[in-house]
């Protein structure tokens, strides 16, 4: 997903929400951190599997990521 693709994405649910996109990334990334304390192996497993440029993944990383996963699904169906 391009950047200002993106944006949009962030702006719409900020919008649909009455909050900034700076809030919707915080949230975002609250929710990262909360899942990656979760002991359950399956989660921890998910979590690590997002790719990321640096040592943890952005917010509009973990979008990107399960973004496409939900697209993947969407096709074979």
């Amino acid at each position: 997903m391009n950047k200002k693709k993106m944006q949009r994405l962030l702006k719409k649910v900020a919008d649909k929400h009455g909050v900034s996109v700076d809030e919707v990334r915080r949230d975002i990334e609250a929710a990262s951190i909360m899942a990656k304390e979760n002991p359950d192996e399956k989660i921890q497993a998910f979590w690590n599997s997002i790719p990321s440029k640096g040592e943890k993944p952005t917010p509009e990383e973990v979008v990107a990521y399960i973004a496409g996963i939900a697209k993947q699904k969407n096709n074979k169906e």
